[in-house]
Parts: C-alpha cells; sequence; structure tokens
C-alpha cells in the first residue's frame, strides 16, 4: 500500500514544477480542445494569469529550481508518509527526485530521452507537460487555449500539442492561479487531481508556489500531499549532467 501511495505522490510534482494532467488519448484530447470555445475573452484572460506570474519574465525564466518537504496520507491510512523532493527545468529539460523510506526515485529528461529509476524504466509523463510549467508556455505554437467545462469556475484550460492539459482556476483580484485540476493516466489508471495553491513566493518579479494541497483520487482511495517548498532558486546555473542519471 505504501509502494502505490509514494507512486502517486511521485506524479504530484507538477504543482510547482507538477502535475496536473493528461487525457487517455492526445488526438482525441486535442480534437476536443479545438472543438471546444476560444473567445476574446478567455484569451484575454489567460494573459492576465500570465501576467500575474511575471509575464515576459515567467515566459523566460529559463532555470527553475524547487525543493522541499512532503507529508502524504491516505483515505485507507491515518500515518502521513514523510518525504524529500527536487525538480529542476532548464528548458524543455528536466529532472525530478522524491526521497522517502519506501521508494525513492529519479527521472531526468535531457530534451531527447527520458532515463528513470523505476525497474523495468517505466516512466511517468513529462513533467514540464503539467500545472505552472505548462502555463510558461502560453502562446507558444500548438498550446491550445480554451474554455473551462465549468461556466461557474473563473479561469481556463490549456492544453499542449501532445494533449496533455491543466484546468486553471483564478484569484478574481488577483489573477493569480490558486488552484487547478486534471486528470490523467498512470499504469493504466484514471488519476483525478485537484490543487490548492495556499503561499506564492516572489523571486526576481517571478511568482512562484512556496505552499500547495494535492488531492488524488484513485476510485477506491484518496491520496492527499502537503508540499512546502524550502527553497526556490530562479535563473540560476544548471550544469547538463543534472538531466543524466
Amino acid at each position: 500500500m505504501n509502494s502505490i501511495i509514494v507512486s502517486v505522490l511521485i506524479f504530484a510534482f507538477v504543482a510547482i514544477g507538477e502535475v496536473s494532467g493528461r487525457g487517455l488519448n492526445p488526438d482525441v484530447l486535442i480534437g476536443a480542445n479545438e472543438s471546444r470555445r476560444l473567445t476574446p475573452a478567455i484569451e484575454e484572460l489567460a494573459g492576465k494569469a500570465l501576467a500575474a506570474h511575471g509575464g515576459d519574465k515567467f515566459k523566460a525564466m529559463k532555470t527553475l529550481v524547487v525543493s522541499g518537504n512532503v507529508d502524504v496520507t491516505a483515505s485507507v491510512m491515518n500515518q502521513a508518509i514523510p518525504a524529500t523532493f527536487v525538480t529542476i527545468f532548464s528548458g524543455d529539460k528536466y529532472r525530478l527526485e522524491i526521497n522517502n523510506p519506501f521508494q525513492p526515485f529519479k527521472q531526468v529528461f535531457d530534451g531527447e530521452r527520458t532515463e528513470t529509476t523505476v525497474a523495468q524504466g517505466f516512466t511517468f509523463p513529462p513533467i514540464n507537460r503539467l500545472g505552472l510549467p505548462l502555463l510558461q508556455r502560453l502562446g507558444d505554437e500548438g498550446f491550445i487555449v480554451s474554455e473551462l467545462d465549468n461556466k461557474k469556475k473563473f479561469g481556463f484550460r490549456l492544453t499542449a500539442p501532445d494533449g496533455y492539459y491543466t484546468d486553471f482556476y483564478l484569484d478574481k483580484k488577483t489573477n493569480r492561479v490558486k488552484g487547478y485540476d486534471s486528470s490523467y493516466v498512470v499504469n493504466n489508471r484514471e488519476v483525478s487531481t485537484t490543487v490548492e495553491i495556499n503561499k506564492y513566493d516572489e523571486i526576481s518579479e517571478i511568482i512562484i508556489p512556496r505552499k500547495y494541497a494535492q488531492r488524488f483520487d484513485l476510485g477506491q482511495m484518496t491520496v492527499y500531499a502537503e508540499f512546502s517548498a524550502k527553497e526556490i532558486l530562479v535563473n540560476s546555473e544548471v550544469d547538463d549532467k543534472v538531466f543524466q542519471l
């Protein structure tokens, strides 16, 4: 049971630089999103969200390094599982590390090839296609902005060319992302996830989440994760060797 929970935990990191979602079939998703309504108001709203997180400086951010702690619980158990994490982004390259008592994990992408420490070479979907890293690609070719299915929510959907998407929900006063959710597939299991951001830091005029909570619904089990970043580095020097195991 602990290994299942930690496997879901690994996928959580799209919030900072974690998940938030992929549909069951990229071709179906892209077709569905192209049929969604793209109005000037939605496009403007997405632009305001980008501006609220640093605008051109956010889009031009070359590297992002985030490390900290996370506590994980599940609906089938009361004991929290402590872990630490590190995420490193440089353009399309990334490195993800999860250290915990049960299933330490590393995954890297060097721009062409993905490597992982998981047995049989199993890899998780690209974390640079989910959450706020996806917002950084707003305006790039092939990244589609569309309306939310839930018209009562204030926000928009952004979908990458390969079908990964995030539904962003905004604070009406600041236009910052206050939460987001989506669904994706892990080991042929569909997972729905919801993120609530509790605290941001402003670093070099770029707004990055410092604390956030994430819930994963797996049908028969719900997993909860409380994240707290201890160090956030923006545009620091990152050696390419970091993106090799």
